[in-house]
């Protein structure tokens, strides 16, 4: 619920910002309003609203939701490019020199956000944990927010399209994700073949959410690689205009 609630408020405090960058005459495109704001609603629909299918199946699809939809959703908003552009000169100066800091540009590491994600994951899937969430609120609410912090730090760590004081080159990130996607993909097929420990869901059910997981991770995880590819592409092309415009004519 405070998830929930917090991604609507940020929703509202996005669109106010890009409102206020338009009406002093800044350019600020109103797709990144609507991929935030959809990335913020589908958050809060997972959380919310009724999900299809057995109890297996939409919890699947509540963690595609939470762990990899939205955060592209988000992270393809660059709201932390909007808050240095709207806030005041003193916390824009902050906000920067946390951004810039040593502490998050290790927790930006692609491979280090690859682990923090899927690792968390792996955890959750294969031991005991994922039984003791209907028994321990506290314990469901720290799950959740863990799905959503590192499936936001992930795919911020991959796209890297914020300011950030240290970029990490695209063979880094690439790695990154093709790591992280087989990782997905394994324990998909894992999950497909034996529930998590101490649960017991029809097999139908198993294997809808395992599917859910495997094919849905591969459509958000070719969405990010078309993100960087698009990266690559733009990097290269300004590359080989420098080159050619230095070159006598």
């Amino acid at each position: 619920m405070v998830i929930a609630a917090t991604a609507l408020l940020a929703a509202a405090a996005y669109l106010a910002g890009g409102t206020r960058l338009r009406l002093r005459g800044d350019a600020w495109p109103r797709w990144r309003d609507a991929c935030f704001t959809a990335g913020c609603a589908v958050l809060a629909y997972a959380l919310l609203g009724p999900l299809p299918g057995g109890p297996f199946t939409a919890h699947m699809a509540q963690h595609l939701v939470m762990a990899m939809i939205a955060p592209v959703l988000v992270v393809l908003a660059r709201p932390l490019t909007l808050l240095l552009r709207v806030l005041p000169v003193r916390p824009r100066r902050t906000l920067l020199a946390v951004a810039h800091s040593a502490p998050a540009t290790v927790l930006v590491f692609p491979p280090l956000a690859a682990v923090l994600d899927l690792g968390g994951l792996w955890l959750l899937y294969r031991t005991s944990l994922f039984a003791s969430l209907h028994h321990q609120p506290l314990l469901h609410a720290a799950v959740h927010t863990h799905v959503v912090v590192s499936g936001l730090l992930f795919t911020f760590a991959v796209c890297q399209l914020d300011p950030v004081r240290h970029r990490w080159n695209l063979t880094w990130r690439a790695t990154a994700l093709l790591a992280a996607g087989t990782a997905h993909a394994v324990l998909a097929k894992a999950l497909y073949a034996t529930p998590p420990p101490g649960t017991a869901f029809t097999t139908t059910d198993l294997h809808t959410g395992a599917q859910l997981m495997y094919y849905g991770g591969d459509l958000v995880e070719l969405a990010l690689a078309a993100i960087i590819a698009v990266q690559w592409y733009t990097t290269t092309g300004r590359a080989r205009t420098r080159r050619l415009s230095r070159v006598p004519g």
